[in-house]
């Protein structure tokens, strides 16, 4: 089962977030009291997988829920291969739409400098909030149509990102 195993704010962009463990997430806005909460953005939430997070560790870094600034820490689920118009739900209420996977770095954030390299770029996804309410560490996360499962095969993800074009 996916599930989220972290809720993190910051009042304060471009810095770790902390765990909060359970938020209020508002619709068409984001995590309410979180710094990048904004509803003229259509990065209103960030995701992160643990398994991401995990790679930073294996290679000596000592990293965190919240140390890359999402605001959802998730696991069980390979977040980078959901392509954009993906529905994401959390928990009993919350559903997301993903409208960018990862981010351009112009100048190299906070985060960067502090740790010497950053997985958000390529690793993290952004989300516009269709539907508002509760997360909290534990929710199950479901993707698809209103985030319902694939009904006619539902150990697969329902969607996937276009391969690259060589």
């Amino acid at each position: 089962m996916a599930k989220i195993i972290a809720v993190c704010k910051s009042r304060k962009k471009g810095t770790s977030k902390e765990d909060i463990r359970e938020g209020y997430i508002q619709q068409n806005c984001g995590l309410a009291d979180d710094a990048h909460a904004d509803s003229s953005s259509h990065r209103q939430v960030s995701l992160m997988a643990v398994e991401s997070i995990n790679k930073m560790r294996e290679k000596g870094f000592d990293v965190g829920p919240g140390d890359f600034a999402e605001n959802l820490t998730t696991e069980g689920i390979d977040l980078a291969s959901l392509p954009v118009g993906t529905q994401v739900s959390v928990g009993e209420e919350v559903v997301l739409e993903i409208t960018q996977i990862g981010k351009e770095c112009h100048t190299r954030c906070a985060i960067y400098h502090q740790m010497g390299q950053c997985i958000m770029p390529e690793e993290g996804i952004f989300t516009r909030v269709i539907r508002g309410g509760t997360v909290k560490s534990g929710d199950e996360i479901r993707t698809g149509k209103n985030g319902e499962r694939d009904r006619e095969n539902p150990d697969s993800a329902p969607y996937r990102r276009k391969q690259k074009q060589p």
